[in-house]
């Protein structure tokens, strides 16, 4: 049980015998360092019930606590706030409890829970993965492993965008400029020699609208009538006509895409259970159009088009088919939806994790779902996320100024072999492990600085700064860890007795208690995060943690401690933190070395 769960019932009753009045909840928050106290139950709400002054209405409460809860030892109020001293008996009986326990903060996964599916990358097949595919992976990854962690069973997929114009566009530079290239030949991941192509065609049709636009044509006029653009329309047809040559070149130039796919995924750390496939998906929806049609959710207009009208929930009028039969990325989604659920029975939800340009599209999609009677559709969640910005603007992939995510890989990784071997701690380092630890560093310091971040909110990625070793950073947690295991290699004497330091007659250390304070938090964070599907709880609460260990360092000996007992209790309680930092860590996909 948490303090706060402890605290509930028997605040409850002294409201109940000191003032008569029965209260539902109470509401405690973590007191502030300026005052004494371990946890803090905001008085306020209760005035809305008892008549009185705050102060003393706390106090009361305060003398109850007491008198009648083992753990309570003192109190003070200060105005509408009553901040509760807690014992050191509490605080080291629950240490004993979760010291051996490396699964600390992790909740079961019930049987009876439903599944939940995370969507996240969705990338297109004409260009590699960016920047901004990498907060997406990033964010989406974290969050099936905080949504896992806080007990559920959770599948990880996504859906590629393998069809289109923009697809048709690198298939036709390569037949027109590629000289029969593969990646072999090139020297290139196949999914960069897509995008080179992608790139060349934006180039050429750039020519191409300046030539007629010099010929008299207005720049709309020269858009549509640009060779190139025609060619690449009639490559779509041809595709959707299913013409062998076209379908060959489409699989053969998506292989080599996401062969590139899997080596940047691989280097990033994420995975995934199950792919679906815009080019499987995109007729899904029809069937599912169909059945809201004779249901009366969609109707049909004179051009043959089917509508659904959403003005009653405020919002528009929304086409899920053309006139001519063929289907949108509403119609898309929804059968993908649909046809998820159907691969696997015991879904009960699903997270989207896609750009906050999209947030009005998810609001349609997850209405329809809900309109069309599945039940499921209550718990679809868009993990809506701001998008990642460069000091030097936004990123443009056709006009190839994008980051590419395996550059910014070696980028991080470059950084951080430079800074580290600034700082000269890698004496005795083969090549080998410099190079292993460069990139544990380098990954960690970028993973930490997007996650970091509350999703919604946009980042201006800085490589510089984040591989800072001090701060709210990857590097800084990470060499606390490090130093941790250094304390852990020198210790030669048994850790693992159960002791604590009142066995020899002394009380806790501020510090001590302060620092399993934080500890007791980790579980409460895990499950804050995955309601709130922010991998940015877990971030902080892990600085915050390695900031309290730190000054817990500072402040006593450790392995200089000339009481044994004290001394073992020490090492237990850094070991214990460092097992968090690591699960944490994990949480974000992010590694941990043993040393640096």
């Amino acid at each position: 049980m948490t303090l706060s769960q402890i605290l509930t019932l028997p605040i409850q009753k002294a409201v109940q015998q000191l003032f008569d009045i029965s209260i539902d909840k109470v509401e405690f928050q973590i007191t502030r360092k300026e005052f004494e106290g371990d946890i803090t139950m905001v008085i306020f709400p209760l005035l809305k019930v008892i008549k009185g002054n705050p102060i003393e209405i706390g106090t009361k409460i305060g003398n109850y606590l007491v008198e009648n809860v083992d753990e309570v030892i003192r109190f003070n109020v200060v105005s509408g706030f009553l901040n509760i001293v807690i014992s050191d008996d509490y605080y080291l009986n629950f240490f004993n409890k979760i010291k051996d326990n490396e699964s600390y903060g992790f909740a079961s996964v019930s049987p009876n829970e439903k599944a939940i599916m995370v969507e996240y990358s969705s990338p297109n097949t004409n260009k590699p993965l960016h920047l901004g595919h990498v907060r997406n992976n990033l964010l989406g990854y974290s969050v099936a492993e905080i949504i896992k962690a806080s007990g559920k069973k959770v599948y990880k997929t996504q859906i590629i965008n393998d069809r289109g114009i923009h697809i048709c566009k690198s298939m036709l530079a390569w037949q027109k400029f590629g000289n029969g290239q593969t990646p072999e030949s090139a020297g290139l991941k196949g999914d960069k020699l897509v995008g080179n192509f992608y790139v060349k065609f934006d180039q050429e049709y750039k020519i191409q609208i300046a030539e007629l636009i010099s010929q008299g044509k207005t720049e709309d006029e020269a858009k549509k009538q640009a060779p190139i653009i025609k060619e690449a329309q009639q490559m779509l047809l041809n595709w959707e006509a299913g013409k062998p040559e076209v379908i060959q070149l489409w699989k053969t130039m998506n292989q080599w895409v996401y062969d590139g796919f899997a080596q940047t995924y691989k280097s990033l750390g994420v995975d995934f259970d199950s792919y679906y496939y815009e080019s499987n998906t995109y007729l899904l929806g029809k069937e599912v159009v169909q059945f809201g049609l004779e249901k009366g959710i969609f109707e049909k207009d004179a051009d043959g088009s089917v509508w659904i009208d959403l003005t009653p929930d405020g919002l528009d009028r929304k086409i899920v088919l053309r006139s001519d039969g063929t289907a949108v990325y509403m119609t898309q989604d929804i059968g993908t939806a649909i046809q998820r659920v159907k691969d696997f029975p015991d879904v009960g939800g699903m997270v989207y994790t896609v750009g906050n340009e999209q947030d009005y599209h998810f609001k349609v999609l997850f209405l329809i779902l809900k309109k069309l009677g599945f039940d499921w559709a209550e718990s679809l969640f868009h993990l809506s996320y701001g998008m990642v910005e460069l000091p030097s603007g936004k990123m443009k992939s056709r006009e190839g100024t994008v980051v590419d995510a395996d550059d910014l890989m070696i980028e991080m990784t470059e950084t951080a072999g430079r800074i580290s071997t600034e700082l000269g701690k890698l004496e005795g380092y083969s090549i080998e492990e410099k190079a292993k630890l460069f990139k544990t560093i380098g990954l960690g310091a970028l993973k930490y600085y997007i996650l970091k971040v509350d999703p919604k909110k946009q980042i201006l990625f800085n490589p510089e700064e984040s591989v800072d070793f001090a701060g709210n950073t990857g590097p800084f947690i990470q060499y606390t860890y490090a130093r941790i295991q250094s304390i852990l290699r020198k210790a030669d004497f048994d850790i693992v007795q159960p002791s604590h330091p009142e066995a020899s007659g002394e009380m806790l250390h501020p510090k001590e208690k302060e620092l399993l304070k934080q500890i007791e938090l980790y579980p409460e964070i895990i499950q804050n995060a995955a309601n709130n599907h922010s991998p940015a709880l877990v971030a902080n609460y892990t600085y915050e943690l390695v900031k309290e260990y730190n000054s817990f360092y500072q402040s006593v000996s450790i392995l200089g401690e000339e009481n044994l007992t004290k001394k073992v209790f020490r090492v237990q309680l850094s070991k214990k933190v460092a097992e968090i930092i690591k699960s944490a860590f994990k949480l974000l996909g992010i590694e941990v070395p043993e040393r640096m």
